[in-house]
Protein backbone atom coordinates (compact mmCIF):
# COMPACT_ATOMS: atom_id res chain seq x y z
CA UNK A 1 0.00 0.00 0.00
CA UNK A 2 1.26 3.47 -0.88
CA UNK A 3 0.04 6.57 0.93
CA UNK A 4 -1.05 9.58 -1.16
CA UNK A 5 1.24 12.57 -1.55
CA UNK A 6 -1.17 14.75 0.46
CA UNK A 7 -1.40 12.33 3.41
CA UNK A 8 2.34 11.71 3.16
CA UNK A 9 2.91 15.45 3.60
CA UNK A 10 0.39 15.71 6.43
CA UNK A 11 1.88 12.75 8.29
CA UNK A 12 5.37 14.22 8.04
CA UNK A 13 3.99 17.50 9.39
CA UNK A 14 2.31 15.64 12.26
CA UNK A 15 5.57 13.90 13.17
CA UNK A 16 7.17 17.36 13.38
CA UNK A 17 4.25 18.50 15.56
CA UNK A 18 4.76 15.57 17.92
CA UNK A 19 8.48 16.32 18.19
CA UNK A 20 7.66 19.98 18.90
CA UNK A 21 5.34 18.73 21.65
CA UNK A 22 8.28 16.83 23.17
CA UNK A 23 10.32 20.02 23.30
CA UNK A 24 7.45 22.13 24.63
CA UNK A 25 6.74 19.67 27.43
CA UNK A 26 10.45 19.38 28.24
CA UNK A 27 10.53 23.17 28.61
CA UNK A 28 7.54 22.99 30.95
CA UNK A 29 9.19 20.24 33.00
CA UNK A 30 12.24 22.45 33.37
CA UNK A 31 10.07 25.35 34.55
CA UNK A 32 8.60 23.17 37.28
CA UNK A 33 12.00 21.78 38.32
CA UNK A 34 13.16 25.38 38.78
CA UNK A 35 10.19 25.87 41.14
CA UNK A 36 11.07 22.65 43.03
CA UNK A 37 7.73 21.17 41.95
CA UNK A 38 9.05 17.76 40.97
CA UNK A 39 5.59 16.21 40.66
CA UNK A 40 4.50 18.77 38.09
CA UNK A 41 7.84 18.29 36.33
CA UNK A 42 7.22 14.54 36.33
CA UNK A 43 3.83 15.06 34.69
CA UNK A 44 5.51 16.82 31.77
CA UNK A 45 8.42 14.39 31.56
CA UNK A 46 5.85 11.62 31.11
CA UNK A 47 4.22 13.81 28.44
CA UNK A 48 7.60 13.98 26.66
CA UNK A 49 7.73 10.16 26.58
CA UNK A 50 4.16 9.96 25.28
CA UNK A 51 4.75 12.51 22.51
CA UNK A 52 7.92 10.74 21.45
CA UNK A 53 5.97 7.47 21.34
CA UNK A 54 3.35 9.15 19.14
CA UNK A 55 6.01 10.42 16.74
CA UNK A 56 7.62 6.99 16.54
CA UNK A 57 4.30 5.28 15.96
CA UNK A 58 3.60 7.66 13.09
CA UNK A 59 7.15 7.17 11.78
CA UNK A 60 6.62 3.40 11.66
CA UNK A 61 3.25 3.76 9.92
CA UNK A 62 4.75 6.15 7.38
CA UNK A 63 7.29 3.49 6.43
CA UNK A 64 4.66 0.73 6.49
CA UNK A 65 2.78 2.58 3.73
CA UNK A 66 5.90 3.22 1.63
CA UNK A 67 6.26 6.80 2.77
CA UNK A 68 9.46 8.57 3.56
CA UNK A 69 10.32 10.64 6.61
CA UNK A 70 11.10 14.21 5.65
CA UNK A 71 12.42 15.87 8.77
CA UNK A 72 11.61 19.53 9.30
CA UNK A 73 13.07 22.20 11.49
CA UNK A 74 11.40 22.15 14.88
CA UNK A 75 10.54 25.59 16.24
CA UNK A 76 11.96 26.40 19.66
CA UNK A 77 9.23 26.19 22.31
CA UNK A 78 8.29 28.83 24.83
CA UNK A 79 10.58 28.75 27.87
CA UNK A 80 9.08 31.36 30.20
CA UNK A 81 5.75 30.90 31.93
CA UNK A 82 3.67 33.16 34.19
CA UNK A 83 2.27 30.58 36.58
CA UNK A 84 1.33 26.97 37.12
CA UNK A 85 -2.12 27.67 35.72
CA UNK A 86 -0.61 29.42 32.69
CA UNK A 87 1.44 26.31 31.87
CA UNK A 88 -1.66 24.13 31.84
CA UNK A 89 -3.66 26.69 29.86
CA UNK A 90 -0.91 26.67 27.22
CA UNK A 91 -0.92 22.86 27.36
CA UNK A 92 -4.67 22.75 26.75
CA UNK A 93 -4.42 25.08 23.76
CA UNK A 94 -1.56 23.02 22.37
CA UNK A 95 -3.46 19.74 22.75
CA UNK A 96 -6.46 21.30 20.97
CA UNK A 97 -4.16 22.20 18.06
CA UNK A 98 -2.90 18.62 17.93
CA UNK A 99 -6.47 17.33 17.92
CA UNK A 100 -7.35 19.68 15.06
CA UNK A 101 -4.34 18.47 13.06
CA UNK A 102 -5.29 14.81 13.53
CA UNK A 103 -8.88 15.57 12.56
CA UNK A 104 -7.67 17.21 9.34
CA UNK A 105 -5.69 14.09 8.48
CA UNK A 106 -8.77 11.96 9.09
CA UNK A 107 -10.85 14.23 6.87
CA UNK A 108 -8.26 13.81 4.12
CA UNK A 109 -8.14 10.03 4.58
CA UNK A 110 -11.95 9.87 4.31
CA UNK A 111 -11.87 12.10 1.22
CA UNK A 112 -9.36 9.73 -0.39
CA UNK A 113 -11.07 6.54 0.81
CA UNK A 114 -7.81 5.63 2.55
CA UNK A 115 -9.30 3.27 5.10
CA UNK A 116 -5.93 2.08 6.41
CA UNK A 117 -4.83 5.59 7.37
CA UNK A 118 -8.29 6.36 8.72
CA UNK A 119 -8.11 3.28 10.94
CA UNK A 120 -4.54 4.07 12.02
CA UNK A 121 -5.53 7.59 13.06
CA UNK A 122 -8.46 6.42 15.23
CA UNK A 123 -6.02 5.50 18.01
CA UNK A 124 -4.83 9.12 18.03
CA UNK A 125 -8.40 10.42 18.22
CA UNK A 126 -8.97 8.38 21.37
CA UNK A 127 -5.59 9.49 22.73
CA UNK A 128 -6.45 13.16 22.19
CA UNK A 129 -9.76 12.82 24.03
CA UNK A 130 -7.78 11.41 26.96
CA UNK A 131 -5.08 14.11 26.72
CA UNK A 132 -7.57 16.98 26.73
CA UNK A 133 -9.62 15.46 29.56
CA UNK A 134 -6.50 14.98 31.70
CA UNK A 135 -5.35 18.57 31.24
CA UNK A 136 -8.87 19.90 31.87
CA UNK A 137 -9.00 17.89 35.11
CA UNK A 138 -5.67 19.26 36.31
CA UNK A 139 -6.72 22.82 35.41
CA UNK A 140 -9.85 22.39 37.55
CA UNK A 141 -7.71 21.17 40.44
CA UNK A 142 -5.32 24.12 40.04
CA UNK A 143 -8.29 26.49 40.18
CA UNK A 144 -9.54 24.79 43.36
CA UNK A 145 -6.08 24.93 44.94
CA UNK A 146 -5.70 28.67 44.23
CA UNK A 147 -3.12 29.95 46.73
CA UNK A 148 -3.44 27.06 49.19
CA UNK A 149 0.13 25.75 49.52
CA UNK A 150 -0.98 22.57 51.32
CA UNK A 151 -3.34 21.69 48.49
CA UNK A 152 -0.62 22.52 45.94
CA UNK A 153 1.70 20.14 47.80
CA UNK A 154 -0.89 17.35 47.54
CA UNK A 155 -1.44 17.97 43.82
CA UNK A 156 2.33 17.94 43.28
CA UNK A 157 2.50 14.60 45.10
CA UNK A 158 -0.34 13.20 42.98
CA UNK A 159 1.42 14.18 39.76
CA UNK A 160 4.71 12.68 40.97
CA UNK A 161 3.15 9.19 40.78
CA UNK A 162 2.36 9.39 37.08
CA UNK A 163 4.33 6.99 34.88
CA UNK A 164 4.50 6.31 31.17
CA UNK A 165 2.86 3.05 30.18
CA UNK A 166 3.74 2.19 26.63
CA UNK A 167 0.44 1.17 25.01
CA UNK A 168 0.13 -2.36 23.73
CA UNK A 169 -0.24 -2.21 19.98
Amino acid sequence: MKISDKLHEMLNEQIANELYSCNLYLSMASYFLDLELNGFANFFLVQVEEENFHAMRQFKYLHDVDGKLILRAIEAPQTGFKSIKNVFEITMEHEKKVTKSINKMIQQAVKENDFATHTFLQWFVTEQVEEEATVKNILKKIEMVADNSSALYLLNEELSRRTFQKPAL
